[in-house]
């Protein structure tokens, strides 16, 4: 995998968050795979679901991706694992957590697949 850098699924992973900001729902089927599975505090999401939080708007106002670290799972498949500190739309406390995030090619294109999110503790 010595072509694919941190960086580039960090720009990738972006996307997704961009998306969260613009309000862009659009965009997050563009990113997650149709079989995608997300992993939060409030349970299990699949990728309708995870763009169906955008049907009122955007729900970050901004957001960094802090600390990356990739694992290559296979030649197809890696791991993107980093701290997100973000400010919600609407709250006045920022707010961090720590993801895991698995992108896989397919068909010659990178799919978000699974997202795993753990809030940090204060």
């Amino acid at each position: 995998m010595p072509e694919w850098s941190t960086q580039f699924f960090v720009d990738l992973e972006s996307k997704v968050w961009d998306a969260l900001v613009s309000g862009d729902a659009d965009a997050e089927y563009e990113l997650l795979s149709t079989d995608f599975v997300g992993v939060y505090p409030a349970g299990f999401a699949t990728r309708a679901e995870h763009a169906d939080e955008l049907s009122d708007g955007p729900i970050t106002a901004s957001y960094s991706i802090v600390d990356a670290r990739l694992i290559e799972v296979a030649a197809d498949a890696v791991l993107l694992c980093y701290r997100a500190d973000h400010q919600p739309v609407g709250s006045a406390e920022p707010e961090s957590m720590f993801i895991s995030s698995l992108w896989v090619e397919r068909d010659g294109r990178w799919w978000n697949i699974f997202s795993q999110d753990t809030p940090a503790s204060s």
